[in-house]
């Protein structure tokens, strides 16, 4: 009963998401949604919770929901920490990052034209391996998603450190490989994972993979081993 159950959805509709609720309110946990539509069933089914306000989702692949509901759970995070045993200076940290977040998707977006130029070249491959490790996980498994609803192509987003247990065997120069390796200058255990991420990097181009690399920019080391970088601004790994 000292369990909270988050409900995260776009629509509010989503069944499964629903069932889970109604079974752990009927087991007596508190729920919170975390939801885009108002007044939807998963809305009223929860005890409280967060409406995302990303307006209408266009189409099915709505990147607007999902990254704000990475900033609602980062903001929830931000706040149980508080609670507990995040400094205030620490804290003020990760708001001014999060309200440097619109300038530093507008500088992202000017990637445009070397995306293009990447999805032109592979447009007709026939599968695609996303990588990341750490917070880039997740990255991965919804960069896969976003591909196989928009261009029908088959991807899977793995997580780097098990590459080695299977994937690797799917590797040879038609596969394109999508590697998330951002850093954290200042953060010591962000370069640890930097550099692991990097040795995949290496891994799969010595089984003549194709590499696209996501990376931070200025990036002198995993820039150099990759076939195509797509840079984004440097900012916390959280």
């Amino acid at each position: 009963h000292d369990t909270i159950v988050f409900g995260i959805t776009q629509s509010g509709e989503t069944a499964d998401t629903l069932a889970a609720l109604r079974e752990m309110k009927r087991k007596g946990h508190h729920t919170m949604a975390i939801c885009n539509v108002i007044g939807s069933s998963i809305a009223q089914e929860a005890d409280g919770g967060i409406y995302l306000h990303a307006g209408p989702e266009i189409g099915v692949a709505s990147t607007k929901a999902f990254t704000s509901q990475l900033s609602v759970l980062a903001m929830l995070a931000l706040y149980f920490g508080r609670l507990r045993h995040l400094s205030f200076e620490a804290g003020l940290r990760i708001i001014d990052q999060l309200e440097q977040l619109p300038s530093m998707l507008e500088e992202t977006l000017a990637c445009h034209a070397a995306v293009k130029e990447i999805a032109a070249r592979y447009a007709d491959a026939t599968n695609f391996l996303y990588l990341g490790r750490n917070y880039n996980f997740p990255s991965a498994l919804e960069g896969a998603l976003k591909l196989k609803e928009i261009s029908y192509i088959h991807a899977e987003g793995y997580p780097a450190g098990e590459m080695k247990h299977g994937p690797i065997a799917l590797i040879d120069e038609k596969l394109p490989v999508v590697i998330i390796n951002t850093r954290d200058e200042n953060d010591a255990a962000s370069q640890v994972r930097y550099e692991k991420t990097h040795s995949n990097i290496v891994e799969v181009k010595a089984r003549d993979g194709i590499v696209v690399a996501v990376l931070t920019e200025g990036d002198g080391m995993s820039s150099k081993v990759s076939d195509h970088v797509i840079e984004i601004p440097e900012t916390s790994d959280l």
